[in-house]
């Protein structure tokens, strides 16, 4: 029982540079590698690493979230002890980019005083990353650390941090006489009374926030060496099941390097690029190095490069769209792009 991991996501984090993708949904509900939503990546290491009982505090545009999330099914967080709990915040906090809010905490600190387990791991939702967090604990343990950051071999923060649930309870309940609004305030502190303690992970892991980021970590996928490093046999990134047919190939199209989803309609040509579940792509449509999003039509005779289509987007006959892979060019949710708009 001492051993046993809480769960804690922090889905608050908002990044200006993503609100083309962002307006409707949450930075951790945004589609990721055709099938997925970045959330998946942090909610997966959890459970494959023992964790049974996950909180989630997302701030805003939270529907998306709730529909993908449910009652937790799929990662087998439906239980009738511990499992998935779902706190949407109350509060509108300043700072957009706080990991761990404490004011958010605090509005659901019952939460936390019902946990039965020992330590709890306080995690962002906008890494990329596949990690067994039971060594973390170890190594927390071994070393009589009072908190543990998680950093990456490149030396930056993946702002994670293992701490015991009594005193993330004890900084919650004193954040206003110490002035600590999250953890990174508290690890971050020219001067305070914890042992801090930093643990390397030297595996693939990307933080998503920016457009450019977000662009270049999925063309990354088509890296055979960068898939292998995140999609482990043992430890399964899992996401929400959606019951579809196969993607249908039509005599003439053209597939080379692309990741496509189940239930797709390929007419064209596919290269470097990625696509989601239910995408229409005409006969004649040249499609490079994009993300096509979920049920997306792409009518005959397009042409894309380095586009990000969100989902529902409708592209009419003729269109011709190119960014470049540092800028590539963005088309909102929902939205109609035609030929003549571009002329």
């Amino acid at each position: 029982m001492k051993r046993k991991l809480l769960g804690v996501i922090d889905a608050t984090t908002y990044h200006e540079d993503l609100e083309d993708l962002v307006i409707h949904r949450s930075l951790a509900a945004l589609p990721f590698g055709g099938r997925y939503r970045i959330i998946d990546f942090v909610l997966s290491s959890m459970v494959n690493s023992g964790i049974r009982s996950v909180a989630i505090f997302p701030k805003m545009q939270y529907r998306s979230l709730m529909d993908h999330l449910g009652s937790g099914k799929n990662w087998d967080l439906n239980r009738k002890r511990d499992g998935l709990f779902f706190f949407p915040s109350p509060i509108v906090d300043s700072d957009g980019n706080s990991i761990g809010s404490f004011e958010h905490f605090a509005a659901n600190m019952d939460y936390f005083y019902r946990s039965t387990q020992e330590y709890a791991i306080i995690a962002n939702c906008n890494a990329i990353f596949n990690m067994n967090f039971r060594p973390i604990l170890e190594s927390h343990l071994d070393a009589k650390c009072d908190i543990t950051e998680i950093r990456h071999q490149d030396g930056s923060s993946m702002e994670m941090y293992l701490v015991k649930t009594s005193l993330l309870i004890k900084l919650i309940e004193t954040r206003h006489e110490t002035g600590y609004t999250c953890m990174k305030d508290v690890v971050t502190a020219l001067s305070n009374e914890y042992t801090i303690c930093q643990y390397e992970y030297n595996g693939y892991a990307v933080m998503i926030d920016s457009i450019d980021s977000y662009f270049s970590t999925s063309m990354k996928l088509l890296d055979a060496k960068v898939w292998k490093q995140l999609f482990l046999k043992d430890q399964p990134i899992i996401t929400k099941v959606k019951d579809e047919p196969p993607t249908k190939y039509i005599q003439g199209s053209l597939v080379k390097n692309a990741m496509i989803a189940n239930g797709c309609h390929i007419s064209g040509t596919v290269e470097n690029s990625i696509v989601a579940r239910g995408v229409k792509i005409g006969k004649g449509a040249v499609i490079k190095n994009c993300i096509i999003m979920q049920k997306c039509q792409i009518d005959e005779n397009c042409y894309l490069d380095s586009v990000i289509l969100d989902k529902d987007v409708k592209v009419e006959e003729g269109t011709y769209l190119v960014g470049t892979s540092q800028n590539p060019y963005v088309i909102r949710k929902g939205t109609k792009q035609g030929a003549l708009m571009n002329s």
